[in-house]
């Protein structure tokens, strides 16, 4: 028997039309339910995050679950959920959300169809690699990096970045949340591209990765001597990031369009 309907939205995030960016599913909730459950709408979503809201007095609870795990950190499904607030008319033009997560409060301001996420620099450590993290790849990495959460390896040009094509057997073994590659970039409008791969959370590419451009941004930033850039995701969808640095903060700018609503049998 269905008890209840639950409102869920798909949202494709870092872009201003369908089919590109990076689609995230988002789930309104009145009240948290047990874990295992979000695991499986995740999983029956089967999008590279599922974000899950519940209001509290200052905002909204939010998490985010791959089909495989809980993650500790994405941006785009928290772009998504702002974007979802929007078009509910609970996030007005030139106001802001505060989510609570297990990184912490991220505020979102939105200005238009502009929507700016403030989230935690995580910037990287040179490294020795890992077994298995530079034979995942046959291109020649020029740098080598960890953050709290991912691997970065810096390739000598763009072409390398859009043609790398990792073995997702090999890589999944190295023990990470996923590993960012990056050069800079060929184009004027883009000071870097990028592309991550996380086969070890269920993912072997996302298509646009917020939380990436947290390690990114001081990276890119300390090596071109910018605190505001743009960086591309060059993946097959492709998604355009605005980066600015603020002290321990990374400012991450973007837009998104819903693409389907529907509801969960709960």
């Amino acid at each position: 028997m269905i008890n209840s309907m639950i409102p869920y939205y798909v949202v494709d995030a870092f872009t201003d039309r369908p089919f590109a960016g990076n689609p995230a599913g988002v789930v309104l909730l009145e009240e948290w339910k047990d874990n295992q459950w979000l695991q499986n709408v995740a999983m029956e979503v089967n999008l590279s995050e599922t974000a899950f809201l519940v209001a509290n007095d200052n905002g909204f609870d939010l998490r985010w679950f791959t089909p495989k795990a809980e993650v500790d950190l994405c941006g785009h499904a928290t772009l998504a959920s702002a974007v979802v607030l929007a078009e509910l008319r609970k996030l007005p033009d030139r106001s802001r959300v505060t989510f609570s997560t297990r990184s912490g409060a991220l505020p979102v301001e939105r200005d238009g169809s502009l929507f700016q996420m403030s989230f935690p620099a995580l910037p990287d450590v040179p490294c020795q690699a890992p077994p298995g993290l530079l034979e995942a790849f046959s291109e020649k990495a020029l740098y080598i990096g960890q953050s709290k959460f991912d691997f970065l390896i810096e390739f000598e040009s763009e072409k390398a970045i859009r043609s790398v094509a990792p073995d997702f057997n090999v890589l999944a073994n190295v023990k990470c949340r996923g590993v960012v590659v990056t050069a800079r970039s060929d184009h004027r409008k883009f000071d870097f591209v990028s592309r991550f791969f996380a086969p070890a959370v269920g993912l072997d590419e996302d298509p646009v990765t917020g939380s990436a451009h947290c390690i990114l941004g001081p990276y890119w930033g300390s090596r071109l001597d910018k605190s505001k850039m743009v960086g591309f995701q060059a993946s097959s969808r492709g998604g355009v990031v605005h980066v600015e640095l603020r002290g321990e903060r990374v400012i991450l700018g973007g837009g998104g369009v819903v693409f389907a609503r529907g509801n969960i049998a709960s």
